[in-house]
């Protein structure tokens, strides 16, 4: 059934105004936003209360990628120099080094617990590890939290940074898993190329 553009136009209307008061709920609990947007988007969804047909992977793949250029540009866009000068040596080293270590972590535990493959253990870890430090720093935002020290522009840094290392992991993994017979010395050109 096609809808006509008015009502096209309501509804869209309707799920950003829905989309607004959810961000503002989010924010006064101390929970993350995109938490309570996946519940609203299950919920209006086919399978929800909603109803909400929706079969448009190629559009849902170009507003996504669109919306995670937005994402990782706003990122360092909005980070002042000034302020992250000082934690610039910690903060990269937690991108880099606390993003591969934490993927590591995920990696071997969904190996033991879950049966996955060490490669596949990895590969969910790598989507994971970039997310901890935003979520974070999106909740400790909402509560009003001030950090002692240096840790708020660390954590601003690492937040900023550390999604290239976890790119670079996803890709590198994926190569691995589809070529068994490519060891993983050979992802360090990728990894200089990333």
């Amino acid at each position: 059934m096609e809808l006509a553009l008015e009502v096209t136009l309501f509804l869209v209307a309707c799920l950003l105004l829905l989309s607004i008061l959810t961000s503002k709920v989010a924010v006064r609990f101390g929970i993350p936003a995109l938490v309570l947007f996946l519940f609203l988007g299950m919920g209006l969804g086919s399978e929800g209360i909603g109803g909400i047909e929706f079969d448009y992977p190629e559009l849902t793949q170009a507003v996504g990628i669109v919306a995670l250029v937005f994402i990782l540009f706003s990122g360092g866009l909005d980070t002042e120099w000034d302020c992250i000068r000082n934690v610039a040596k910690e903060g990269l080293l937690l991108s880099t080094c606390g993003v591969l270590l934490t993927a590591l972590i995920i990696g071997v535990f969904a190996h033991v617990v879950f049966g996955f493959t060490i490669e596949q253990g990895i590969l969910l870890g790598a989507t994971m590890a970039s997310t901890d430090a935003a979520a974070v720093f999106s909740v400790l935002g909402g509560k009003a939290v001030r950090l002692a020290g240096s840790l708020t522009p660390i954590l601003e840094l690492e937040s900023g940074s550390n999604d290239p290392m976890a790119v670079f992991m996803t890709l590198g993994m994926l190569q691995l898993i589809m070529n068994p017979e490519q060891v993983a010395i050979s992802l360090i050109p990728l990894f200089l190329i990333k």
